[in-house]
């Protein structure tokens, strides 16, 4: 398929529902051509058939790397080169860590990290012969501050952000751009059919993480963020000349965020003295 130099081709994993679809809707709308990756990629057949010279439906489950592989391969023989890869596919898990089964912790890593791990590793080579591309990891504020009942799901995007961090300077050499999303609570699915929850509820969580949950419950379908506003900002980042390593979105979030900055500084001022002699004397003399 042949398609204009002025279109970049978007390569979207979880296209389906929630950040993926909406994005993947702004960015048809805008003359921008997709690859909608999905495990049911019927779900996304109407955009296909609307935008059918701009839009793939692949299938694709990243935690299946041979998936991945094929997925990466239909793109290219399709559009010729992917210039974003955004890793949006993933889901919630709350839970205290004693109340989640070993079953849901691999589930959830296997596709909030391995999953984007494989993403990252099949579409580099591409945008290392391009010489450009843009990768987007979307992880979410409890990536940088958690929530109590987040230690896995949040676990897993606070290593998501150690790679994109590491990965962001091995390849800006390369004409590579990483950045981290890390929204709050937007008006997506995430808290409905994209949450697991723990298989056991104990007693002794319910102060901690019961109230987290019940805080998550009420707040469904009247989250403060507004998809389609995010998907602006991404589209805008992307077209940024120097894009953030971090995109923090939403007020929710940006409080977190600075609450935890200004914790992190109060507790490294208060042991700076006894914990930074701990040097050998002649480190410190010539430091």
């Amino acid at each position: 398929m042949t398609i204009s130099a002025q279109t970049r081709v978007w390569f979207i994993t979880g296209s389906s529902t929630g950040f993926g679809r909406t994005l993947a809707e702004a960015l048809l709308d805008k003359n921008e051509t997709v690859v909608l990756t999905a495990r049911k990629p019927e779900q996304v057949e109407d955009l296909t058939a609307k935008f059918s010279n701009r839009a793939l439906a692949v299938r694709l489950d990243v935690t299946k790397p041979e998936e991945v592989r094929e997925a990466v391969k239909q793109a290219i023989a399709t559009f010729g080169r992917i210039d974003v890869l955004v890793n949006n596919a993933g889901y919630g898990l709350i839970g205290a860590l004693e109340e989640v089964s070993d079953e849901q912790i691999r589930r959830n890593f296997e596709t909030n990290l391995f999953g984007v791990i494989n993403m990252i590793r099949a579409v580099l080579p591409v945008m290392r012969q391009q010489k450009s591309g843009h990768i987007l990891n979307m992880s979410a504020i409890a990536g940088f501050s958690n929530e109590l009942g987040f230690s896995i799901y949040g676990g897993a995007k606070f290593a998501l952000e150690g790679v994109s961090e590491a990965v962001q300077g091995e390849v800006a050499p390369l004409g590579i751009k990483v950045t981290i999303v890390e929204p709050g609570p937007f008006r997506t699915d995430f808290i409905g059919r994209s949450l697991d929850r723990a298989e056991q509820s104990m007693d002794e969580y319910q102060q901690t993480v019961g109230k987290f949950l019940q805080f998550l419950d009420k707040i469904e379908g009247t989250q403060p963020g507004d998809p389609d506003k995010a998907a602006q900002v991404l589209i805008q980042v992307v077209n940024s000349e120097n894009p953030p390593l971090r995109l923090v979105l939403g007020k929710y979030a940006y409080s977190k965020f600075r609450k935890k900055i200004e914790s992190l500084t109060a507790e490294l001022d208060a042991w700076e003295q006894i914990a930074a002699s701990t040097d050998f004397e002649t480190a410190q003399a010539n430091s």
